[in-house]
């Protein structure tokens, strides 16, 4: 099977509030929200490692290597205001195919390393590890590390940070409809009828529940960071109602004061899931309509 074999039950999210931990800066933007409506759940397309890196005449690697030193505090900042679960697009499958293997190597030791160096502060926060993607397809050592520090920090309870590796959203979206495929042939011989037969059965919420985030709600809020207005193969099928918060600033400047700013602009905005808001009612027709409307 290709997708994630790391994918396991998580446990919901119990833990007090830790808002006293924010920096003075983090608080005074933490007291303009409303507690109440925190998103559940963030996903992050993390650009701009290599600008930043070009911008100081620097090698990639370096832009990379402080991208990876950012995360940890972005994901303590959630983890202080309880955001349940926070999703992070590390490396996509483009990046794996497309990018120089010296770059990919790099990234793939930089993971190793990541997860090793912060395990401890992981689980001082109480946080989580997930992940989602086409695992299997990584280096054997990369994978060990993954499911150690899965493993390491399954008991916490606080937020759940997924890293999407080896991921891209068209490959998850193939693999949920392959999987779904095969599970319906297999009821389809259980219950000796033909498979055609359970075609007409299939709706959205089967498909979800063969996607690598099937463990996972849906985001509420989908930041992107270096200006870039595009999603970049990220989650598609589970953003269909997700607010977009786009900002110039490049990843490796991306600290928890610009989660809590994201979140600000996120509850001004009025989430209406194809409907037209909570201030507008039925209305009935003008009488100078023409009579065809009126039927």
């Amino acid at each position: 099977m290709l997708r994630s074999n790391l994918r396991g039950s998580l446990l919901p999210l119990t833990q007090p509030l830790r808002v006293h931990e924010l920096s003075d800066e983090e608080l005074s933007v933490y007291r303009t929200l409303d507690p109440h409506r925190i998103p559940e759940h963030v996903a992050i397309i993390m650009d701009g490692n290599g600008r930043w890196a070009g911008k100081r005449a620097l090698k990639r690697f370096f832009g990379h290597q402080k991208g990876a030193e950012g995360v940890q505090f972005v994901v303590e900042t959630a983890s202080r205001i309880n955001l349940p679960y926070i999703t992070l697009y590390a490396f996509s499958l483009e990046n794996n195919l497309r990018r120089p293997k010296t770059e990919v190597s790099f990234l793939m030791k930089l993971l190793k390393s990541f997860l090793i160096g912060n395990m401890q502060r992981m689980n001082d926060n109480n946080v989580r590890m997930n992940y989602i993607g086409r695992i299997t397809e990584l280096p054997e050592n990369v994978q060990e590390t993954m499911q150690w520090a899965q493993a390491e920090t399954a008991r916490n309870t606080g937020t759940t940070l997924t890293l999407a590796l080896n991921y891209g959203s068209r490959c998850e979206i193939a693999d949920a409809a392959r999987d779904l495929a095969l599970s319906l042939v297999k009821k389809a011989q259980q219950q000796n009828v033909p498979v055609e037969s359970l075609l007409n059965q299939i709706n959205e919420h089967d498909l979800s529940a063969h996607m690598y985030t099937a463990n996972l709600p849906d985001p509420d809020l989908v930041i992107r960071t270096s200006g870039e207005m595009r999603i970049s193969n990220f989650l598609l099928w589970q953003i269909a109602y997700a607010e977009i918060f786009v900002t110039d600033r490049l990843w490796p400047d991306f600290r928890g004061i610009h989660l809590l700013e994201a979140i600000t602009d996120f509850q001004r905005r009025e989430r209406r899931y194809g409907g037209i808001g909570q201030a507008v009612t039925d209305e009935l027709l003008p009488e100078e309509l023409p009579e065809l409307l009126r039927h």
